[in-house]
């Protein structure tokens, strides 16, 4: 087949070769059609090639960035279809191999709501430190929880190559970090001075593995990150406020500061103020902001 023929090609030619011998329902074939059909269009829209050259690492990738935009069903089909191929079809992947299963956070972050700064602090005083300051970096640089796991100084690890408008961190100050988020993009983000020299004075000699929710992390620094985090700061939230929106509802309240400082600040039209605060974020597309805006 043709490199570049449509993402509808590609999908239907991997069926086609699964179709009666692997697959005998006729709905499967169908639904994984359809699934690898996404994957193409994404593979198409990241000149990562053809459906066909797709690995398992990029696979998985791409499923973190779908789990912030589709549920869990639709994740799963996802998964299934492009195991499928990599078995069957490309032979990336050996028969007893599968590929990592990928929560969905959509119902996380559609659930979530913004945070006051009088909320945040009588959470943040129901915390021991190791859990305060990490959950202040959170609220100051929009990090998910997962994501303080993997901070370092820009100058140890440089972030990856994508377009950044040129007004990004405009009217804000502090160090330049970097973390690794969905999709193992590493992006850039800005830390506030005083809470930048509280974690440096965390930081270990050596870097230490770390299990969270079935992931590796060599983290850097002595703080919690990740479930402990997340856990801490919905039962501290609960203490507090009587309820809790999960540690997500840190990264609603930035993207709302965010967008109100862009605008009235910097003047800058709607448009680019959710541009640069999708990029802040690290999301790929600029329309999951929008519900952060909510």
């Amino acid at each position: 087949m043709a490199r570049f023929s449509s993402p509808e090609k590609q999908a239907a030619s991997v069926m086609k070769e699964v179709q009666g011998s692997i697959l005998s329902s006729v709905g499967t074939v169908r639904n994984y059609e359809q699934a690898l059909t996404r994957v193409a269009e994404y593979v198409k829209e990241e000149r990562m090639g053809h459906l066909r050259e797709i690995t398992p690492f990029q696979a998985v990738a791409y499923l973190e960035q779908r789990g912030e935009q589709v549920g869990q069903s639709t994740l799963n089909m996802e998964r299934q279809a492009l195991q499928c191929m990599m078995k069957h079809v490309t032979n990336k992947l050996e028969p007893k191999q599968t590929l990592t299963v990928v929560k969905s956070e959509l119902a996380e972050i559609t659930k979530a709501r913004a945070y006051t700064p009088e909320q945040i602090n009588a959470i943040t005083d129901r915390m021991t430190e190791k859990n305060v300051l990490p959950t202040q970096i959170c609220h100051a640089a929009g990090l998910r929880a997962h994501e303080i796991h993997t901070l370092r100084p820009i100058g140890e690890v440089k972030p990856s190559d994508r377009p950044a408008h040129e007004n990004k961190f405009s009217a804000r100050n502090g160090e330049s970090y970097t973390v690794t988020g969905k999709g193992g993009l590493i992006r850039e983000v800005l830390i506030p001075t005083e809470l930048a020299t509280r974690l440096e004075s965390h930081r270990m000699e050596k870097t230490e593995r770390v299990t969270d929710r079935n992931v590796y992390y060599d983290r850097a620094y002595n703080i919690n990150g990740g479930q402990k985090l997340s856990d801490s700061f919905s039962a501290a939230s609960r203490r507090a406020l009587g309820f809790s929106h999960g540690i997500h509802g840190l990264r609603h309240t930035y993207a709302q500061d965010r967008m109100g400082e862009l605008m009235r600040e910097s003047h800058l039209p709607y448009s680019d103020s959710k541009l640069i605060v999708s990029q802040e974020l690290g999301h790929q597309r600029p329309e999951i902001t929008e519900v952060y805006l909510r």
